[in-house]
Protein backbone atom coordinates (compact mmCIF):
# COMPACT_ATOMS: atom_id res chain seq x y z
CA UNK A 1 0.00 0.00 0.00
CA UNK A 2 1.18 3.50 -0.82
CA UNK A 3 3.07 5.15 2.07
CA UNK A 4 1.16 8.41 1.63
CA UNK A 5 -2.12 6.57 2.05
CA UNK A 6 -0.83 4.98 5.24
CA UNK A 7 0.21 8.37 6.61
CA UNK A 8 -3.20 9.81 5.77
CA UNK A 9 -4.91 6.94 7.59
CA UNK A 10 -2.71 7.42 10.68
CA UNK A 11 -3.46 11.15 10.78
CA UNK A 12 -7.15 10.28 10.51
CA UNK A 13 -6.98 7.78 13.36
CA UNK A 14 -5.24 10.38 15.52
CA UNK A 15 -8.05 12.89 14.90
CA UNK A 16 -10.74 10.29 15.64
CA UNK A 17 -8.97 9.30 18.85
CA UNK A 18 -8.84 12.95 19.90
CA UNK A 19 -12.59 13.36 19.43
CA UNK A 20 -13.38 10.23 21.45
CA UNK A 21 -10.90 11.17 24.15
CA UNK A 22 -12.37 14.63 24.70
CA UNK A 23 -15.90 13.20 24.60
CA UNK A 24 -15.06 10.61 27.23
CA UNK A 25 -13.13 12.92 29.57
CA UNK A 26 -15.67 15.76 29.54
CA UNK A 27 -18.61 13.39 30.02
CA UNK A 28 -16.84 11.48 32.80
CA UNK A 29 -16.20 14.74 34.65
CA UNK A 30 -19.84 15.75 34.18
CA UNK A 31 -21.05 12.41 35.54
CA UNK A 32 -19.45 13.07 38.92
CA UNK A 33 -19.98 16.85 39.06
CA UNK A 34 -16.31 17.63 38.52
CA UNK A 35 -16.92 20.08 35.69
CA UNK A 36 -17.08 19.02 32.08
CA UNK A 37 -20.27 18.42 30.16
CA UNK A 38 -22.17 15.65 28.41
CA UNK A 39 -20.50 15.71 25.05
CA UNK A 40 -20.93 14.47 21.50
CA UNK A 41 -18.94 15.08 18.34
CA UNK A 42 -20.31 18.56 17.66
CA UNK A 43 -19.72 19.64 21.26
CA UNK A 44 -16.10 18.50 20.95
CA UNK A 45 -15.60 20.84 18.00
CA UNK A 46 -17.12 23.72 19.98
CA UNK A 47 -14.94 22.83 22.98
CA UNK A 48 -11.79 23.03 20.87
CA UNK A 49 -12.96 26.32 19.37
CA UNK A 50 -13.13 27.86 22.86
CA UNK A 51 -9.61 26.87 23.86
CA UNK A 52 -6.45 28.95 23.52
CA UNK A 53 -5.38 28.89 19.86
CA UNK A 54 -8.86 27.57 19.08
CA UNK A 55 -8.62 28.40 15.37
CA UNK A 56 -5.40 26.41 15.06
CA UNK A 57 -7.01 23.45 16.84
CA UNK A 58 -10.02 23.60 14.51
CA UNK A 59 -7.77 23.57 11.45
CA UNK A 60 -5.81 20.59 12.79
CA UNK A 61 -8.86 18.56 13.80
CA UNK A 62 -10.64 19.47 10.55
CA UNK A 63 -7.70 18.27 8.43
CA UNK A 64 -7.40 15.13 10.54
CA UNK A 65 -11.09 14.31 10.16
CA UNK A 66 -10.87 14.89 6.42
CA UNK A 67 -8.01 12.39 6.32
CA UNK A 68 -10.06 9.85 8.25
CA UNK A 69 -13.07 10.39 5.98
CA UNK A 70 -10.91 10.00 2.87
CA UNK A 71 -9.36 6.81 4.26
CA UNK A 72 -12.80 5.31 4.90
CA UNK A 73 -13.98 6.30 1.42
CA UNK A 74 -10.92 4.65 -0.12
CA UNK A 75 -11.45 1.51 1.99
CA UNK A 76 -15.07 1.27 0.89
CA UNK A 77 -14.56 2.00 -2.82
CA UNK A 78 -11.03 0.95 -3.79
CA UNK A 79 -10.60 -1.79 -1.15
CA UNK A 80 -6.80 -1.37 -0.80
CA UNK A 81 -6.60 -4.12 1.86
CA UNK A 82 -8.60 -6.67 -0.14
CA UNK A 83 -11.54 -6.94 2.24
CA UNK A 84 -13.43 -8.55 -0.60
CA UNK A 85 -16.87 -8.65 -2.19
CA UNK A 86 -18.42 -11.47 -0.20
CA UNK A 87 -21.30 -10.81 2.18
CA UNK A 88 -19.03 -9.96 5.11
CA UNK A 89 -16.75 -7.81 2.97
CA UNK A 90 -19.61 -5.84 1.46
CA UNK A 91 -21.02 -5.23 4.94
CA UNK A 92 -17.71 -3.84 6.17
CA UNK A 93 -17.25 -1.64 3.12
CA UNK A 94 -20.78 -0.28 3.43
CA UNK A 95 -20.08 0.56 7.08
CA UNK A 96 -16.86 2.31 6.06
CA UNK A 97 -18.78 4.34 3.47
CA UNK A 98 -21.31 5.52 6.06
CA UNK A 99 -18.52 6.30 8.50
CA UNK A 100 -16.77 8.35 5.80
CA UNK A 101 -19.87 10.51 5.32
CA UNK A 102 -20.32 11.05 9.05
CA UNK A 103 -16.73 12.16 9.61
CA UNK A 104 -16.79 14.28 6.46
CA UNK A 105 -19.77 16.10 7.96
CA UNK A 106 -17.90 16.59 11.23
CA UNK A 107 -14.86 17.95 9.37
CA UNK A 108 -17.08 20.39 7.46
CA UNK A 109 -18.65 21.48 10.75
CA UNK A 110 -15.17 22.19 12.16
CA UNK A 111 -14.30 24.40 9.18
CA UNK A 112 -17.69 26.12 9.39
CA UNK A 113 -16.95 27.01 13.02
CA UNK A 114 -13.59 28.32 11.87
CA UNK A 115 -15.27 30.86 9.60
CA UNK A 116 -18.05 31.53 12.14
CA UNK A 117 -20.64 29.93 9.91
CA UNK A 118 -21.44 26.96 12.16
CA UNK A 119 -24.73 26.55 13.95
CA UNK A 120 -24.76 27.71 17.58
CA UNK A 121 -27.44 25.19 18.51
CA UNK A 122 -27.15 21.94 20.41
CA UNK A 123 -26.88 18.42 19.09
CA UNK A 124 -30.33 18.51 17.56
CA UNK A 125 -31.52 20.16 14.39
CA UNK A 126 -34.61 20.38 12.26
CA UNK A 127 -35.05 17.31 10.10
CA UNK A 128 -37.80 15.64 8.08
CA UNK A 129 -41.26 15.45 9.59
CA UNK A 130 -44.36 13.46 8.68
CA UNK A 131 -44.26 10.00 7.14
CA UNK A 132 -40.88 10.52 5.49
CA UNK A 133 -39.38 11.61 8.82
CA UNK A 134 -40.75 8.48 10.51
CA UNK A 135 -39.25 6.27 7.80
CA UNK A 136 -35.86 8.01 8.00
CA UNK A 137 -35.75 7.72 11.80
CA UNK A 138 -36.75 4.06 11.64
CA UNK A 139 -33.99 3.33 9.12
CA UNK A 140 -31.44 5.15 11.29
CA UNK A 141 -32.64 3.21 14.32
CA UNK A 142 -32.30 -0.13 12.54
CA UNK A 143 -28.86 0.87 11.28
CA UNK A 144 -27.79 1.73 14.82
CA UNK A 145 -29.02 -1.65 16.08
CA UNK A 146 -26.84 -3.33 13.47
CA UNK A 147 -23.91 -1.09 14.43
CA UNK A 148 -24.40 -1.85 18.12
CA UNK A 149 -24.45 -5.62 17.54
CA UNK A 150 -21.36 -5.30 15.35
CA UNK A 151 -19.43 -3.58 18.15
CA UNK A 152 -20.27 -6.31 20.65
CA UNK A 153 -19.42 -9.05 18.12
CA UNK A 154 -16.12 -7.38 17.30
CA UNK A 155 -15.28 -7.21 21.00
CA UNK A 156 -16.27 -10.82 21.67
CA UNK A 157 -14.43 -12.24 18.65
CA UNK A 158 -11.39 -10.02 19.33
CA UNK A 159 -11.37 -9.27 15.61
CA UNK A 160 -10.04 -5.80 16.41
CA UNK A 161 -6.67 -7.32 17.30
CA UNK A 162 -6.03 -8.33 13.68
CA UNK A 163 -5.23 -4.75 12.69
CA UNK A 164 -2.08 -4.89 14.83
CA UNK A 165 -0.68 -8.27 13.84
CA UNK A 166 -1.34 -8.95 17.51
CA UNK A 167 0.32 -12.37 17.70
CA UNK A 168 3.62 -10.89 16.55
CA UNK A 169 3.73 -8.20 19.28
CA UNK A 170 6.33 -9.15 21.86
CA UNK A 171 5.82 -6.26 24.31
CA UNK A 172 3.36 -7.58 26.92
CA UNK A 173 2.43 -4.08 28.13
CA UNK A 174 1.55 -3.04 24.59
CA UNK A 175 -0.46 -6.24 24.08
CA UNK A 176 -2.51 -5.64 27.24
CA UNK A 177 -3.12 -1.98 26.38
CA UNK A 178 -4.40 -2.80 22.90
CA UNK A 179 -6.53 -5.72 24.06
CA UNK A 180 -8.08 -4.12 27.16
CA UNK A 181 -8.75 -0.66 25.74
CA UNK A 182 -10.13 -2.09 22.50
CA UNK A 183 -12.42 -4.50 24.34
CA UNK A 184 -13.79 -1.91 26.78
CA UNK A 185 -14.02 0.78 24.12
CA UNK A 186 -16.02 -1.37 21.71
CA UNK A 187 -18.44 -2.34 24.49
CA UNK A 188 -18.94 1.34 25.34
CA UNK A 189 -19.63 2.16 21.68
CA UNK A 190 -22.04 -0.76 21.48
CA UNK A 191 -23.96 0.58 24.46
CA UNK A 192 -24.20 4.11 23.04
CA UNK A 193 -25.25 2.86 19.59
CA UNK A 194 -27.89 0.67 21.27
CA UNK A 195 -29.25 3.58 23.31
CA UNK A 196 -29.36 5.80 20.22
CA UNK A 197 -31.16 3.04 18.31
CA UNK A 198 -33.82 2.95 21.04
CA UNK A 199 -34.13 6.77 20.99
CA UNK A 200 -34.58 6.91 17.21
CA UNK A 201 -37.04 4.01 17.01
CA UNK A 202 -39.06 5.38 19.93
CA UNK A 203 -39.20 8.76 18.18
CA UNK A 204 -40.31 7.08 14.93
CA UNK A 205 -43.09 5.18 16.69
CA UNK A 206 -44.25 8.40 18.34
CA UNK A 207 -43.93 10.35 15.05
CA UNK A 208 -41.64 12.76 16.94
CA UNK A 209 -38.95 13.31 14.35
CA UNK A 210 -38.43 17.07 14.58
CA UNK A 211 -34.94 16.89 16.12
CA UNK A 212 -31.99 14.65 15.41
CA UNK A 213 -30.21 13.11 18.39
CA UNK A 214 -26.57 12.35 19.07
CA UNK A 215 -24.08 10.93 21.54
CA UNK A 216 -24.73 13.62 24.16
CA UNK A 217 -28.43 12.65 24.16
CA UNK A 218 -27.50 9.00 24.67
CA UNK A 219 -25.38 9.97 27.67
CA UNK A 220 -28.32 11.99 29.04
CA UNK A 221 -30.54 8.92 28.67
CA UNK A 222 -28.05 6.87 30.68
CA UNK A 223 -27.79 9.55 33.35
CA UNK A 224 -31.57 9.58 33.82
CA UNK A 225 -31.66 5.83 34.51
CA UNK A 226 -31.13 4.11 37.84
CA UNK A 227 -27.52 4.55 39.00
CA UNK A 228 -27.37 7.02 36.11
CA UNK A 229 -24.24 8.96 37.06
CA UNK A 230 -22.24 5.79 37.59
CA UNK A 231 -23.51 4.25 34.37
CA UNK A 232 -22.79 7.38 32.37
CA UNK A 233 -19.36 7.64 33.98
CA UNK A 234 -18.49 4.02 33.16
CA UNK A 235 -19.51 4.37 29.52
CA UNK A 236 -17.62 7.68 29.29
CA UNK A 237 -14.55 5.89 30.68
CA UNK A 238 -15.11 3.31 27.95
CA UNK A 239 -14.91 6.12 25.40
CA UNK A 240 -11.54 7.13 26.86
CA UNK A 241 -10.43 3.50 26.50
CA UNK A 242 -11.59 3.53 22.88
CA UNK A 243 -9.63 6.74 22.34
CA UNK A 244 -6.46 5.06 23.64
CA UNK A 245 -7.13 2.07 21.39
CA UNK A 246 -7.49 4.31 18.31
CA UNK A 247 -4.31 6.20 19.28
CA UNK A 248 -2.62 2.79 19.28
CA UNK A 249 -4.07 2.21 15.80
CA UNK A 250 -2.61 5.51 14.66
CA UNK A 251 0.84 4.41 15.78
CA UNK A 252 0.96 0.64 15.39
CA UNK A 253 -1.67 -0.44 12.84
CA UNK A 254 -0.35 -2.85 10.26
CA UNK A 255 -1.81 -2.34 6.80
CA UNK A 256 -2.44 -5.25 4.49
CA UNK A 257 -1.26 -5.41 0.89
Amino acid sequence: MDSKLKKMARVGYFAKATVYGITGILTFLAAFNMGGQKTGNLQVIKFLENQAFGNVLLVLIGIGLLCYSAWRFIQSIQDPENIGDDKNGKGKRAAYFISAFLYLGLAIFAFMRLINAGSSGGSGGQVLTGTLGVVVFAIIGIGLIIASIAQFKKAKSKEFLKDFGYDSIGDEKKRKTIKNTGYLGLIARGIIFGVLAYIFIRAALASNTSNIKGTADAFSFLQESQYGSWLMGLVAAGFVCYSIYVFMLAKYRKFKA
